[in-house]
């Protein structure tokens, strides 16, 4: 097949990390295979992911109106396949990828297997060990299609040189730089925010230390951290996604919970630690490339249940804070450890 194939369409839709995740993955094959033509069927928000990445454009699918429904999915297929697509890679494999399925009849389709039957041993305690992480089950598609992608040596583009705008708000880098993005989609997932202070508060005497978040309720949060203490700016609700790429691209380390963050920093060659608390790496969405001691989880002997659930949505009664079973002084060893 990788003979006549010239024009792959990649279909991640989301979630934020899982988008990021496909990045290196792309600029492996791309680069292990100069001839390919790669789309992305994305949501239009991930689009910045893959700007330094030549051989890839992004389809923007609008999921909530053009191509909502099963009849807005038969108008993007009849989209994309004007463009000449020759196979499709469904890294994502969920309701809406298998109603693209049918409306790409003949052409090869490759759907990633998300190895559910193993995940959920994991998580009902069957099993405790390292599955396939998501990078690797992203390059097994497209080893099925016919491009084996080889991910031992991963590159990664250059620090981008910052705008006058994003240098007004960094200042120098005459210190390390420090990213800190404490918050993640379920409250289980998250380290204890009177905790994160302390770290915050320990790292920002040594190093500058750049906050990330979103919503407002976070920026309020991220906002008192910055009126506190000196070297530390709140980045949350101030740029735009490729203003945050472009000053994650010039970190020394990130540390985010299991979340986006963690993401997006180690798919631009970033040094990533990241905190587990109900979840935990074994599952496969620890951040590309970082060492297995970059990734802090909660203490399995005070809670022994410690996979819960892959996303961080259920756990036992008690568990909600089980990360803060790691100390304020072990987050703060590591990243002076490896920064």
């Amino acid at each position: 097949m990788s003979k006549q194939t010239q024009h792959i369409l990649v279909i991640r839709l989301s979630a934020m990390g899982d988008v990021a995740m496909s990045v290196p993955v792309l600029r492996a094959l791309t680069t292990q295979y100069p001839h390919l033509k790669i789309t992305v069927l994305t949501r239009p928000f991930f689009a910045p992911f893959f700007r330094d990445l030549e051989q890839v454009q992004v389809f923007a699918a609008d999921l909530k109106a053009e191509h909502k429904g099963v009849l807005g999915l038969y108008t993007l297929s009849k989209a994309l396949k004007k463009m000449s697509i020759d196979a499709v890679a469904d890294i994502h494999n969920v309701l809406r990828t298998k109603i693209l399925k049918v409306f790409f009849w003949g052409i090869p389709f490759v759907q990633i297997d998300k190895g559910r039957a193993e995940k959920k041993a994991l998580t009902n305690g069957s099993i405790f060990r390292q599955l396939p992480t998501t990078v690797h089950r992203y390059a097994e598609v497209f080893k099925n299609l016919g491009f084996p992608v080889d991910l031992s040596h991963p590159t990664f583009p250059k620090k981008v040189e910052l705008s006058a705008k994003l240098k007004t708000i960094t200042g120098s880098h005459d210190k390390k730089w420090v990213g800190v993005a404490p918050f993640a989609a379920h409250d289980s997932k998250m380290y204890p925010i009177d905790q994160m202070e302390k770290v915050i508060e320990a790292l920002s005497k040594d190093y500058k230390v750049f906050l990330f978040g979103g919503g407002a309720k976070e920026v309020a949060i991220l906002n008192d951290f910055q009126n506190k203490y000196k070297h530390v700016i709140n980045l949350a609700g101030e740029l735009n996604l490729n203003e945050e790429l472009d000053i994650i691209s010039n970190l020394d380390v990130m540390l985010s919970m299991d979340s986006g963050n963690g993401h997006l920093a180690a798919m631009l060659g970033k040094k990533v630690i990241t905190i587990w608390g109900v979840t935990h790496p074994f599952a496969g969405f620890a951040p590309f490339n970082q060492p297995d001691h970059y990734a802090l989880t909660a203490d399995r002997n005070q809670f022994p249940e410690i996979p819960t659930s892959i996303y961080g949505n259920t756990f036992p009664e008690g568990y909600e804070k089980a990360s803060a079973s790691i100390t304020p002084e072990t987050i703060i060893d590591k990243i002076k450890s490896v920064i």
